[in-house]
């Protein structure tokens, strides 16, 4: 019985568990579905939820022309790789182009290791893109060739934006090629220096590390994420690549900024009512 359970686990077949957030790792119906989503607690894949703002689908009377709008995606999707690939050995990116609430720009990225994904969900739910929030998360994805809409691939999906599985948006072919180099020279150049992250890049501190501190022990500043903001800038400014579409990356915490926004709109009204 239990080897039948592992064998139907995550399928159509399975009358406990969604197979939709097993295969994309998003569900059209979210918290009201009648199947459990289980989010893993470990995996090498992240999603980061509707991220993507494609101009056709927001805007309704939008007049942008095929070339420019490849030339915007191509500026995030470049954008996006360069920030991910601080993290860590990254696989690969995708991008949905899907219209649905669950799937529209959705980001998946996959990394070799785990520990290089539990790192850029902890750096990413704390920055801003484009002035939003980022949310990301583990997601149980992967196998893209499941996760994606076979029909889409030779224009016969019927559903369009709607469907349910993936429409993924690729970036210009000499983008993809020229990234995944620079990626693969940036990774030689950690292997070499013994680091498996971007400079700049704040690392958590393993048991061992917190043990050193406990004891009174000196730690290295590039492991503890200690250090002065020049030493830092120093080495951001080594970073590999970095991104032209003017997403303005932020750090700023999500809670301060918001009460920014609201305090800057408190005084807007006060100054509408002496007015």
């Amino acid at each position: 019985m239990a080897s039948y359970l592992a064998s139907i686990y995550g399928t159509e077949q399975d009358k406990v568990n969604c197979s939709f957030y097993y295969k994309i790792g998003a569900c059209r119906h979210g918290d009201r579905c009648s199947r459990k989503h289980i989010r893993p607690p470990f995996s090498c894949t992240l999603l980061l939820s509707n991220v993507y703002r494609n101009p056709r689908h927001h805007e309704q009377d939008c007049t942008i022309t095929d070339s420019e709008l490849q030339a915007q995606f191509d500026a995030f999707y470049e954008d996006m790789f360069v920030e991910l690939a601080k993290y860590g050995e990254l696989v690969e990116m995708h991008v949905c182009d899907n219209v649905g609430d669950h799937l529209i720009g959705n980001v998946y990225a996959r990394y070799r290791y785990e520990a290089d994904a539990q790192r850029a969900v902890d750096a990413l739910n704390d920055r801003w893109y484009d002035a939003k929030p980022l949310f990301a998360e583990l997601s149980p994805v992967t196998d893209f060739q499941e996760a994606c809409c076979r029909q889409n691939e030779t224009n016969e999906c019927n559903r369009g934006g709607f469907c349910n599985f993936m429409h993924l948006r690729y970036a210009s072919r000499p983008i993809r090629k020229e990234l995944n180099h620079q990626l693969a020279v940036e990774l030689r150049r950690r292997r070499e220096e013994g680091r498996d992250t971007a400079k700049g890049v704040k690392k958590k501190m393993g048991w061992k590390e917190r043990l050193a501190l406990e004891q009174g022990e000196s730690v290295d500043a590039g492991e503890d994420g200690s250090g002065s903001e020049q030493t830092e800038k120093a080495e951001a400014k080594r970073d590999w690549r970095s991104g032209k579409s003017g997403g303005d990356w932020r750090s700023q915490p999500r809670v301060a900024e918001v009460n920014d926004e609201l305090a800057r709109g408190t005084a807007e009204d006060r100054s509408r009512e002496h007015l």
